[in-house]
């Protein structure tokens, strides 16, 4: 790939990119502008190009950069699907390539969850995914082999 980034394990997707100055900077569809191509941009572009094209999560339902606050410290999750109610059900947190996805990526995504209240966590630095499942009934969580699609994650419309 141009720009020194590595090819990812995710499909390939149409990335927009223009340079202005020095900079390169890649299109979000779902924040719709231009931002800077960093390593973990060229993933959270690629993973939401995935959701979108290939596991066919609207884009509609999507966001990126969504601010919370979480004890009083404003924090950001990388990517949030809702459901259709406007709750929060997937959370994506993106790592850079070259970035190892250790516990302490996990935790992150954890006690962002602990405001939000997602069902699936995501965790990808475009090489290797990990996806859970909450189970609240048992205050834990429960890795899955696969990120699901929409219909999965979404069994029953109006969900």
């Amino acid at each position: 790939m141009s720009n020194g980034l590595p090819p990812l394990n995710l499909p390939p997707a149409d990335l927009r990119l223009r340079t202005e100055g020095d900079t390169v900077k890649v299109y979000d569809p779902l924040r719709d502008k231009y931002v800077v191509l960093t390593p973990e941009e060229f993933v959270r572009q690629h993973f939401t190009s995935y959701l979108i094209h290939t596991l066919h999560y609207p884009k509609s339902i999507m966001a990126n950069e969504v601010g919370l606050d979480l004890n009083g410290t404003k924090k950001r999750c990388d990517t949030v699907v809702f459901g259709l109610d406007g709750s929060p059900r997937v959370i994506v947190e993106y790592k850079a390539p070259g970035v190892s996805i250790t516990q302490d990526v996990f935790d992150q995504i954890v006690r962002y969850n602990m405001r939000l209240k997602a069902r699936y966590l995501i965790v990808s630095n475009g090489l290797r995914h990990y996806c859970c499942i909450n189970d609240y009934a048992h205050d834990r969580y429960h890795f899955i082999p696969r990120i699901p699609d929409y219909s999965e994650t979404f069994p029953f419309s109006g969900n």
